[in-house]
């Protein structure tokens, strides 16, 4: 079939037209390169544990490399900062915690960041309780004899936690306060090394969120003696809660979740959370947590900030209740 010139140019034109628009749209889509996870916390430890099922579901989701990328220090805030100063493009993400998100904010006295104003919150995406574990060699058997052991020997007993301002930080503060004992905080930069301490006895106890812990505890390294939530974990059954152990009422869990640089244009922030609710609601996410005592807990956008602010505020009093305070 034969075509005049002018219309056989019209139709190349409009070809070209149609193919540079189509590689323009297939640039412009979100996402087209690999996306950074940014975890304020060393590899090991309960923050790091979450991330890393997450990072590859979420890769599978979006159909590119969730690249994780491990920035310890000052209870996460470190990591955190460096996600609060990044492009809102939707490549550079936080895997922020109750601790970097909520309770850095009153126990900080100069966060480089402002929690809510730098950040958009994405999703939730998991939470668990906090165990108190500690060394077999120490004479104390649950709880009771903890505390028994505790006023015997005043500020003798040291317990580690992931970090100033981390969950097991402030629930350590919070149980002090509670129980009327003196034990002295020794932080780390996460809580794998904290762990290694613990298990060297060089620390005689921890508080951290239960997935750091309960492989050392089914091992029969580590003794757990209670844990912080509300009912007992199917994990560690026979593991009493501080409420039950004659403290009622007490209660922390610790919480994951992803945030964006504030500013984040709504289409890349819309896929981030719908593809990630869909990883925290799908089956292999909660097998592979589950076992560690950990809940896949899916919230979303404007939800989950509702939820962030509400954490901000009674984490607030817990810090303002029990005096911790960092410079």
């Amino acid at each position: 079939m034969r075509f005049p010139r002018r219309q056989f140019l019209r139709m190349v034109a409009s070809a070209a037209a149609i193919r540079a628009f189509s590689g323009l749209a297939l640039a412009d889509a979100f996402p087209s390169r690999p996306v950074h996870l940014i975890v304020p916390f060393p590899p090991g430890g309960p923050t790091d544990i979450v991330a890393r099922p997450l990072a590859q579901l979420l890769g599978d989701e979006l159909k590119t490399s969730v690249i994780i990328d491990n920035r310890g220090g000052a209870g996460g805030s470190l990591g955190a900062n460096v996600v609060a100063k990044s492009a809102p493009d939707g490549y550079t993400l936080l895997m922020a915690t109750v601790g970097t998100n909520a309770i850095n904010t009153s126990l900080y006295k100069n966060l480089p960041y402002d929690a809510v104003r730098d950040f958009t919150p994405i999703a939730l995406v998991a939470s668990a309780p906090v165990a108190i574990v500690v060394h077999p060699s120490l004479p104390a058997a649950d709880l009771a004899g903890l505390i028994a052991l505790a006023k015997k020997e005043p500020g003798k007993l040291n317990y580690g936690s992931a970090g100033n301002g981390s969950p097991g930080h402030l629930t350590g503060e919070m149980f002090k306060a509670t129980a009327a004992i003196d034990i002295r905080h020794v932080p780390y930069k996460g809580s794998a090394p904290a762990v290694v301490d613990l298990l060297a006895g060089q620390i005689q106890m921890m508080f951290d969120p239960l997935q750091s812990v309960v492989s050392q505890v089914r091992a029969g390294k580590l003794r757990a003696i209670a844990i912080s939530s509300a009912a007992r974990s199917p994990v560690l059954p026979s593991v009493p809660t501080i409420a039950e152990s004659g403290y009622a009422g007490f209660e922390t869990t610790a919480w994951w979740g992803i945030f964006a640089p504030a500013g984040i244009p709504a289409a890349e922030a819309k896929t981030l959370a719908e593809d990630i609710e869909r990883v925290t609601r799908g089956k292999a996410l909660h097998d592979t947590l589950a076992q560690l005592g950990v809940v896949p807990t899916p919230l979303t956008l404007g939800v989950f900030g509702e939820f962030q602010q509400r954490e901000i505020a009674k984490w607030g009093k817990a810090v303002r209740d029990s005096g911790a305070t960092i410079e």
